[in-house]
């Protein structure tokens, strides 16, 4: 990962920092509050981004994982995606999903919102449509606390990989 110097002060740390976590420029706000700037080191900011979710209200929490679009590109409107999630899902191959897999998503999607009130999500990097299908049936018989965990963790994640990108280009 090349090195770069943060951006020293609020708007162009959060300008550079805040579409990490879909939606959510809060959690640059809270980070760059935490830290300003002090530092020039990336390395800790993936431990603040997850320290700022996960230390979050369990009201701030919800809209974070519901500022999430639902899985298959097909499925979502366009302005719901932001252009990270469309690469993403892109990426796994939600975009060239077959009839059958399109319908599976909505039917998975719609049961997955009814339990648990906030889409399914899911680290895409890396994955299959199969291996993706395969995560949201298993999921589906989670408890409710287990997987808004599990689901905060996978937001976790998703910013961890978008910020190696965003360091990396």
């Amino acid at each position: 990962m090349t090195v770069r110097k943060l951006p020293a002060d609020r708007d162009s740390f959060v300008a550079r920092f805040g579409r990490l976590f879909e939606h959510s420029p809060w959690i640059a706000e809270q980070v760059y509050d935490l830290v300003g700037a002090e530092t020039t080191d990336p390395s800790f900011l993936p431990g603040l981004f997850r320290q700022i979710v996960m230390s979050a209200s369990m009201e701030q929490q919800l809209d974070l994982l519901r500022a999430h679009p639902e899985l298959a590109c097909a499925l979502a409107e366009p302005e719901q995606l932001t252009a990270a999630s469309q690469q993403e899902q892109a990426g796994a191959g939600l975009d060239r999903c077959s009839n059958f897999e399109l319908d599976e998503f909505a039917r998975l999607n719609r049961a997955y919102r009814e339990k648990f009130g906030f889409p399914f999500i899911v680290a895409v990097k890396g994955l299959s449509r199969t291996d993706i299908l395969e995560q949201f049936r298993a999921r589906l018989d989670h408890e409710p606390d287990a997987e808004f965990h599990r689901a905060l963790e996978q937001v976790c994640k998703i910013g961890d990989f978008r910020l190696e990108t965003l360091l990396r280009d």
